[in-house]
């Protein structure tokens, strides 16, 4: 590379570096965060399903009113809602950061009955509107209010597809919603237009009334140029109906979402705390502090200068990815704050990458000097920096675009988490690097500590990198734990959380309003220290807790009253898991094709025999947590699944370092034998390995121990998933490889 060369990259990386970094800081200075219901409460409203001509408001039809609810929240805008079945006939909604409770209790409340039907008749003016007639016709009012008697329902808004609002010059001013149909509805709506069109232009027959809530909200003239007997096929259909853009939005969101299986009603809309209490938000800020200062210091006492610059790098991290958080307009809960900290410590992870292959190519003495040292550094780690980001992009995409509520959320975060990895490594990283050599470090290279190799390295070369030769041995260590973690399973069983089981509400009226921070300490002493309590108006508290007895119940109660001074019972419910079943349904299609979308990426870019390890390696991550956590009793909750799903990114990640360096070795020497191959590779990155996991190590153990509840038990699992993920990678994907590798061979040199 010539010095021109290298001095406009070194200025193009400086001006983008300032540009993302001003615009980042300008956002953190001007842009206020929209906080979860766990940190700052919100609005919660109460709704109870009626029995309809056609259904039964029963446990089951409220459930899957639930689901219709969950796609109207989520089409607002609404992260992170709480969603949830109370008794039979009750559904708790509960919606933070909302500007405008009001407008969304309004679109939530909707029955959205869609329906099109015949226009028959103009009725003589001042005719009331009637219900249904003999035939089934009725009289309601159009959207000019003038009565018009329709026919009974041709088909109803479960045949409409798509639904969109948009404006189009060409079919006039104003805003419309286009609506696109099932292949039935389809052709009913063929059908219903031709007849309609057998009426002369311009007569009030030559329209079809569509019917929203016993409200016609368009009957749409039929266009003179379509034909008697023809009706209208194909395309979109237009409703107008001189909409403004709020209401055509309005209308294609509940159309889109579906109707409400049962009417509804809302009871009650209050203002709740937040239900996670002080102590525990400051608990878990200074586990963060904390846990990223013993980083910087590992950093700097491994790398020496280059820690330096590593520590400059990952605080310049920490306000892109939180700025692009704000950007977006993401909700922010306290779990999903605790993963952006977890997401600091994994990209130190890319850093040591760089780090590491810089001190082995400035030991090989191929470069002459640290800076062309740093550089090669640099285009060898690309590509595996490049192709962990990729597959844990193609994760995070798909959990956004398939998934729902919680997890995607997770999807949303854990791809701003990654994007801004790449940027900080590849980008900002150099440039620091290259700011320092320039400054002097290049005269001193022996105090960048870019130029010793570390005690793991000289360990490293000094074993044998024939281990793997029998792979046999490591796979039956492997399913011997993974045989253990299903014992655990079928033996003591999951305990899932409330989130995916269900449980109990309690609410009391208190005789003054009651500090929310003693109740809980309360109720924790009474024997439930995972119940979620809030401050539920002003003079009353809401206890949310797993399944109990009527004597536990009143050992709640006694508990707040002795906090309140009296404890009065206005609300005692059963209540649905908040992760419904469709939620779950969604989770699990959106995780399955992630993996298969990584699996066929890692099959392009390494090997099909690689990509295949790598999936076996993380069912086998996922199977160990899912063991531990069920032979320690622990509480398998929401905060549990986003950890489940950081661990399956990290455990992928992992594997794909080893097999990026895999691959550039049987490149430079096809004839050795794969298994040797193998454990040079591991052992070559093993340093990078131990000095990533010490990084991430000292986040979440400072968060184990200072945590709180389901916090502690979300770094748990993060441990877990940081030492089954290390050691999958030797014990299972290596030699899962090795074995495939051997029944279908490949190619020297492939």
């Amino acid at each position: 590379m010539s010095r021109t060369t290298a001095r406009r990259g070194l200025v193009g990386r400086a001006v983008v570096s300032a540009i993302v970094l001003v615009a980042s800081v300008y956002l953190l200075l001007t842009t206020a965060p929209r906080l979860g219901l766990d940190l700052r409460g919100g609005t919660q409203i109460v709704l109870r399903t009626h029995d309809s001509p056609t259904a039964v408001a029963d446990a089951e039809a409220t459930d899957r009113t639930l689901e219709v609810l969950r796609r109207r929240v989520d089409a607002l805008g609404v992260a992170e809602p709480l969603l949830l079945r109370s008794g039979t006939d009750r559904i708790i909604v509960e919606l933070p950061g909302v500007q405008d409770p009001a407008a969304a209790t309004e679109v939530i409340g909707r029955t959205a009955q869609l329906s099109f039907h015949p226009v028959l008749s103009v009725q003589p003016p001042g005719t009331a509107p009637a219900g249904p007639a003999v035939d089934g016709s009725r009289v309601l009012a159009d959207e000019d209010g003038r009565p018009v008697r329709v026919g009974p329902a041709m088909f109803s808004g479960a045949g409409v597809a798509e639904a969109r609002s948009g404006t189009d010059p060409q079919s006039g001013p104003g805003w419309h919603v286009a609506v696109e149909f099932h292949d039935d509805a389809a052709r009913t709506w063929e059908r219903l237009t031709a007849r309609a069109a057998c009426s002369a232009p311009g007569e009030p027959t030559r329209r079809v009334a569509i019917v929203l809530d016993e409200e016609i909200i368009s009957s749409p003239q039929l266009n003179p140029t379509i034909r008697c007997g023809v009706g209208i096929t194909g395309g979109p259909t237009l409703i107008t109906g001189q909409f403004s853009r709020s209401e055509a939005a309005d209308l294609a969101l509940l159309i889109k979402a579906g109707a409400l299986p049962v009417p509804v009603e809302i009871i009650e809309q209050r203002t709740v705390g937040p239900t996670l209490g002080a102590a525990a938000i400051s608990d878990s800020a200074r586990a963060a502090v904390i846990g990223l200062a013993l980083t910087a210091v590992f950093l700097l006492a491994v790398y020496w200068l280059a820690g330096s610059v590593a520590v400059l790098a990952l605080l310049g991290y920490a306000t892109i990815s939180y700025a692009a958080l704000l950007a977006l307009g993401a909700t922010l809960t306290l779990p999903g704050l605790a993963g952006l900290v977890l997401a600091i410590g994994m990209a130190v992870d890319a850093t040591v990458l760089v780090f590491e292959r810089t001190r082995e190519e400035y030991a090989a003495g191929r470069t002459g000097s640290l800076a062309r040292a740093v550089d090669r550094g640099f285009r060898g780690a690309r590509s595996a920096i490049v192709d962990s980001s990729v597959t844990t992009l193609l994760a995070a995409g798909l959990l956004f675009w398939l998934a729902s509520g919680p997890v995607r959320g997770f999807g949303v975060t854990l791809g701003i988490g990654v994007l801004a990895a790449m940027f900080t490594t590849l980008v900002l990283t150099r440039l620091l690097l290259h700011l320092a050599l320039r400054a002097g470090l290049g005269a001193h290279p022996r105090w960048s500590g870019l130029t010793r190799a570390g005690r793991v390295r000289r360990w490293v070369n000094r074993r044998d990198p024939g281990f793997l030769s029998r792979p046999g041995r490591w796979l039956l260590a492997a399913g011997t734990a993974v045989a253990l973690a299903i014992a655990g399973l079928i033996v003591a069983g999951p305990q899932l959380g409330v989130e995916f089981t269900g449980g109990r509400v309690l609410e009391y009226a208190t005789p003054a309003a009651a500090d929310v921070e003693q109740v809980r300490s309360a109720v924790a002493g009474a024997g439930f220290p995972r119940a979620v309590v809030q401050s539920s108006g002003d003079t009353a508290v809401t206890i949310r807790t797993e399944p109990m007895d009527q004597a536990a119940a009143e050992r709640v109660r006694d508990a707040v009253a002795t906090v309140t001074g009296a404890a009065t019972t206005i609300r005692d419910e059963q209540i649905g898991p908040s992760l419904g079943a469709e939620l779950r349904t969604k989770a699990l299609i959106a995780l399955g094709t992630a993996v298969l979308a990584q699996l066929g990426y890692l099959a392009v870019r390494f090997d099909w025999r690689l990509g295949l390890a790598t999936v076996v390696a993380l069912t086998q991550d996922v199977l160990i947590i899912l063991g531990v956590f069920a032979w320690l009793g622990k509480t398998m909750d929401g905060v549990f699944l986003a950890a489940l799903l950081t661990v399956i990114g990290y455990s992928v990640n992992d594997s794909v370092v080893v097999f990026d360096r895999l691959r550039e070795l049987r490149a430079q020497s096809p004839r050795t034998p794969y298994p040797q191959a193998m454990g040079r590779a591991i052992l070559q990155t093993l340093p990078r390995t131990v000095n990533t996991g010490i990084g991430v190590l000292f986040v979440l153990t400072t968060l184990l121990l200072l945590g709180d509840g389901s916090l502690a038990d979300f770094a748990l699992a993060l441990l877990l998933g940081l030492l089954a993920g290390t050691i999958s990678t030797i014990a299972t994907a290596a030699p899962v490889a090795i074995l495939l590798n051997h029944r279908y061979p490949t190619r020297a040199g492939s």
